[in-house]
């Protein structure tokens, strides 16, 4: 039964960790197609590789999978999260300080707080294409470019935008250093490297989803 129960658990963190990395990757993808807003073309580069990733077919299936993908991030995020605190229900009288450990207790804190980000971000691109949400008053359900000014044009809607993607930042750093090592790509000869990989690209996600509605308030 204990190694029923070891196996149960080294799975849900491999499922886990694979659900994450593949986000990873679709992170860096939707970043590039949104930098698009940046150009100075009246939204047209961003609208046609918006109207590409709607109607292509392959797209389309990854769209199921990026969606199972985020489900199964969640639900086994919380069930690793819950089963470790389980597991040590009585706090350490000398708590380690290291940064490593900092970012793991607050992982789930953080974890929730990108959740409802994503929900929301979601229901205001996602859904309004979907025909589940109206879009904005006089404006298509498929028209993202103008969908985006809207919404950034309020300084209160793109601060909450920036704050998602510091947290979603934030929590990445660890996850990705998490990641790797559950599935055991951690050899103490690069795991510098993964470290300073985690750390990059959290930042690169942050700030480069961050620098969109800093240019439609206060450059365009």
């Amino acid at each position: 039964m204990n190694k029923l129960l070891l196996f149960s658990s080294i799975t849900r963190k491999v499922m886990m960790a694979l659900a994450g990395l593949f986000l990873v990757t679709f992170l860096c993808v939707h970043l590039g197609i949104n930098l698009m807003l940046l150009k100075n073309d009246g939204g047209r580069a961003f609208s046609e590789a918006a109207a590409f990733m709607g109607t292509n077919p392959l797209i389309r299936v990854s769209e199921i999978v990026l969606f199972g993908g985020f489900l199964l991030h969640i639900a086994y995020g919380v069930l690793v999260s819950v089963q470790n605190r389980v597991s040590r229900p009585v706090t350490y009288a000398i708590p380690n300080k290291t940064e490593t450990s900092f970012l793991s207790k607050y992982m789930l804190h953080s974890g929730i707080i990108v959740f409802v980000f994503l929900a929301l971000h979601f229901a205001d691109y996602y859904l309004v294409k979907i025909g589940l949400v109206a879009p904005p008053a006089g404006i298509s359900s498929h028209d993202f470019y103008a969908i985006t000014v809207h919404l950034f044009s309020s300084f209160w809607y793109s601060l909450v935008y920036i704050v998602g993607f510091a947290f979603l930042g934030f929590h990445l750093n660890h996850a990705i250093q998490s990641a790797f090592q559950t599935m055991g790509w951690n050899h103490s000869k690069y795991m510098d490297t993964i470290k300073l990989f985690s750390t990059a690209y959290s930042v690169l996600i942050a700030v480069g989803f961050s620098v969109i509605p800093i240019y439609f308030l206060f450059i365009k």
